[in-house]
């Protein structure tokens, strides 16, 4: 209790001294039990939470989270989309960080430094996330900025993921092995299974979700594909979607009647319940290009619930797109383009930078492939090169000048030569503007992000990409995000400019290609050196284990933040001081 009262008068006292507000979270990692398609298993929880809380802020605040892993291997929690300003040292992958061993916390710090939008958090090693530990990061605007809509009557958000009844440990072998992952086993709403919307394919007993709506009020769904590797296709029944937002950035806005929302992707739509209530509507996310009898069994549905409503939900769900429509989902993607007249984070608006008129000077055309088998074991490669993990992390090896860890070599084509295994990073120009080109020759819908950066997608198109394709991309309006689709046989471009230095990890969302190696890193050095310096609390492995201390004095949560200035530690102390005098 004193701990907390002390914590909040911290926060105020940095709101007296016109600071950006800390907020402060203790989170414990850990298994749980939970049967969310009806047969207990094992996932992973925060403070026995499953999805785990909403780190629910407001742009530039500074987000201090404890994490303490009681799992029974080393982890890591990555914050997909939050761009770490000059802070690499708070990405949480492993060409950054050094994995918490299990029994030992970490404490992040870092500033959601001009940012909006809707993102989300998740287990970044040892395909932990097919067993949980997500949950959402929603950074609202300053008051200063207005919203390019009405302010909603309520804000839900809705984590949406293929899910398996195999725990991440069983699956992750499989993968090593070439044993593909297949149809999942259901689809999972806020990690709860299927509403009995059909006796032939929802067995009774399962929880499902249900959302508690007012009948005329508009609410902001916030919509995450937090799963491992299958696009999905979100729906209401009876509603609109009027999309308004993604990863960041606010989109023109356009009604569907559902979005397919790909591994990695997050959306913002309004809803308003515009309907009579004569009974509860479905909530249904289903699977996408999932080759698979039993693809049909694998669907979503959680119940929309009007507070005057007259019945349940029933009837068929509504339809899906065609699967043979090939043309759909593409089309679809090419029509959210970027509010270039609204404000984001700053006053200006998001079109003021205008990326069609930057002269490129890098380019980058990235080759996926199928699993493959490689010096006798399967993995997946960009460009022919399969990313091996070194024991010590890229940016501590160089930070301490680590020599032989990693290699600045990475092509910017396909190279005529056998795949190999090697850990092999972008060379990045700090402020240089870089064309990426991801080029899918699998034959599954694949999500590709870069963290530390918003890039534009500025065309995609089936068939081989050419310097023609060019001629076809969007250089006004393409919708400025951190993760986007590759379809299958087609390519995707997106332009970046990078100006963010550090080490930052672009991969595959797609678990089973992330897991077997399809990453690499882009290294982007200022030459004025203006990265933050290597966190005091920093975990030390590979070759620099002879500098980690012990840990003993980092099990207890502490709310102080390590960036105070000592004229702040004066104040809070006279502050306390004053305040203790007061209460006797």
């Amino acid at each position: 209790m004193l701990l907390s009262y002390y914590c909040y008068l911290l926060c105020f006292t940095a709101l007296c001294l016109a600071e950006d507000p800390y907020v402060y979270f203790d989170w414990t990692i850990s298994y749980i039990t939970a049967s969310p398609l009806g047969i207990k298993q094992q996932v992973i929880g925060i403070n026995g939470q499953f999805p785990g809380p909403i780190l629910n802020v407001t742009t530039n605040w500074n987000v201090v989270v404890n994490v303490k892993n009681d799992l029974d291997e080393p982890m890591l929690l990555t914050w997909s989309g939050i761009q770490q300003r000059k802070d690499t040292w708070q990405d949480g992958v492993s060409g950054t960080n050094c994995p918490i061993p299990a029994s030992w916390n970490w404490t992040y710090e870092f500033q959601v430094k001009d940012q909006i939008g809707s993102f989300f958090y998740f287990p970044s090693l040892s395909f932990q996330r097919a067993a949980g530990g997500y949950g959402g990061i929603t950074i609202n605007n300053r008051n200063v900025i207005p919203l390019p809509f009405a302010t909603p009557d309520g804000d839900i958000t809705l984590f949406i993921s293929d899910w398996f009844i195999k725990s991440h440990k069983e699956l992750r072998k499989e993968i090593e092995t070439g044993v593909g992952l297949g149809a999942p086993d259901g689809i999972l709403i806020n990690g709860l299974g299927p509403y009995h919307y059909d006796n032939a394919v929802v067995s009774g007993g399962i929880t499902y979700q249900t959302v508690n709506v007012e009948s005329g009020k508009t609410y902001r769904l916030r919509v995450h594909n937090v799963g491992v590797s299958t696009s999905l296709n979100f729906r209401i029944q009876s509603h609109n979607l009027l999309l308004v937002e993604t990863e960041g950035s606010y989109t023109v806005q356009q009604n569907y009647t559902s979005l397919d929302i790909h591994v990695g992707q997050s959306y913002s739509f309004l809803v308003t319940m515009d309907q009579n209530a004569s009974s509860d509507y479905y909530i249904v996310a289903s699977p996408r290009f999932v080759n698979s009898s039993d693809s049909s069994k694998s669907v979503g549905v959680s119940v929309l619930h009007y507070s005057n409503s007259q019945g349940p939900a029933s009837g068929p769900l509504p339809d899906p797109p065609m699967e043979s429509d090939t043309f759909f989902s593409m089309s679809q993607a090419r029509s959210i383009r970027w509010n270039v007249s609204a404000g984001a984070a700053r006053p200006n608006p998001q079109g003021s930078f205008k990326y069609g008129e930057i002269t490129v000077t890098d380019v980058f055309v990235l080759h996926n492939r199928p699993a493959e088998l490689i010096e006798g074991k399967w993995r997946t490669t960009l460009s022919g090169i399969s990313y091996l993990a070194p024991s010590t992390p890229l940016k501590l090896a160089e930070q301490f000048n680590i020599p032989g860890v990693f290699k600045l070599d990475f092509p910017n084509k396909m190279m005529n030569r056998p795949a190999k295994v090697d850990t092999s990073v972008i060379n990045g120009t700090y402020k240089a503007f870089v064309e990426i080109i991801f080029q899918n020759n699998d034959t599954t819908v694949q999500s590709y992000h870069l963290d530390g950066y918003a890039f534009f997608v500025v065309g995609m198109d089936y068939g081989l990409w050419t310097e023609n394709s060019r001629s076809t991309y969007n250089k006004w309006d393409g919708v400025a995000r951190c993760t986007t689709q590759v379809f299958p046989g087609a390519w995707t471009a997106i332009l970046v400019f990078l100006d963010n230095p550090g080490i930052w990890n672009l991969r595959a969302q797609n678990l089973d290609s992330w897991y077997l190696g399809q990453e690499t890193y882009i290294n982007v050095v200022n030459p004025e050196n203006s990265e933050l310096p290597v966190p005091a609390n920093t975990i030390f492995c590979g070759a620099l284990s002879p500098l980690q201390k012990d840990q003993a004095r980092r099990v207890n949560f502490s709310c102080a933040p390590s960036l105070m200035k000592t004229m702040k530690l004066i104040f809070i102390g006279f502050v306390v001081s004053l305040l203790g005098n007061f209460l006797r």
